[in-house]
């Protein structure tokens, strides 16, 4: 006869929630470096683009800080935070405040649909352990 073989380890699995919604912060890295080549098209001759780099790389240092954060509460608030400014970057760049809408709404889709997903996966999890005892 031969002996049972013990369970393969298993990593946790990653929160669907903290993946989709770093995932979008790091896309909405490209998103604020490409607002900021708009804003520098856009600003007067002779006006220096010093100011609109320095609000960019802000802006791009900001989400990847979220989206290293978003495992614990606080990342989800500064990645809300970002989901705000990206809009009222429309000030300055109007079509932005299109942009920004829209990743808003991924945002929320992101932050709803992730935490249903891992609720259905420790709910799934309690009961396969249940039905292993």
């Amino acid at each position: 006869m031969s002996e049972p073989q013990p369970a393969p380890t298993q990593r946790p699995k990653r929160s669907a929630r903290g993946v989709f919604t770093s995932a979008l912060l790091t896309f909405e890295i490209c998103v604020v470096l490409f607002a900021a080549l708009v804003a520098f098209g856009l600003r007067e001759p002779g006006t220096s683009a010093g100011p609109i780099w320095a609000v960019a790389g802000g802006g791009a240092l900001l989400c990847l800080i979220a989206a290293g954060l978003v495992r614990k509460p606080i990342g989800l608030v500064v990645g809300s935070l970002v989901q705000v400014l990206l809009i009222v970057s429309g000030i300055v760049v109007p079509s932005m405040y299109v942009v920004g809408g829209v990743f808003a709404v991924l945002w929320a889709v992101a932050l709803v649909l992730g935490g249903r997903i891992d609720r259905e996966r420790a709910e799934r999890a309690a009961l396969e352990d249940k039905l292993r005892a």
